[in-house]
Formats: structure tokens, C-alpha cells, sequence
């Protein structure tokens, strides 16, 4: 799935829609790869899978992350957040 990320919100939470993919804040701030682990929790938590089952795999440097969710499928995924 695609994210787009704000660090440094007062708290981490799923905004919603972008677009084709999903906006999120992370409260953690974007240095040494803390937003993107904050974000791998979030993801983690909303979806219900364990965090060793989720992975930015593209974007790690800037706001508009890939990420991929082993062992569930875009539509499901899409439920899930919804």
C-alpha cells in the first residue's frame, strides 16, 4: 500500500484516503527511521497483525512511503482501514 506520512503530530492515528493510498500521522519525528517504525506500529495495530509482518519496502527517506503487508491482500487491507 501507499502511505503518506506527517511526523511529528501531537498523536499517531490513520487520517484517511490520499488519493490512491492512505494518510497517517506519527508522532515520532523524522530522524534515524524513528516516523517509519512509528508507522510500521500504527499499521500494525490498525490491521491486527504482528509488526514483524509489516515493512516499509520504498520511501524511507520521504513522506510518501510503500508499504507491504505480508499475508493480506490489497482489498482486505482496504477494509480494514476503512
Amino acid at each position: 500500500i501507499t502511505v503518506t506520512v506527517s511526523p511529528g503530530a501531537s498523536r499517531s492515528e490513520i487520517v484517511g484516503r490520499n488519493g490512491d493510498g492512505w494518510r497517517a500521522r506519527v508522532a515520532a519525528p523524522p530522524e534515524r527511521g524513528r516516523a517509519n517504525d512509528a508507522l510500521v506500529d500504527l499499521l500494525a495495530g490498525a490491521l491486527n497483525v504482528p509488526r514483524s509482518r509489516v515493512s516499509v519496502v520504498g520511501g524511507h527517506t520521504g513522506r510518501r512511503k510503500i508499504v507491504d503487508v505480508e499475508g493480506l491482500d490489497g482489498d482486505e487491507i482496504e477494509r480494514l482501514l476503512g
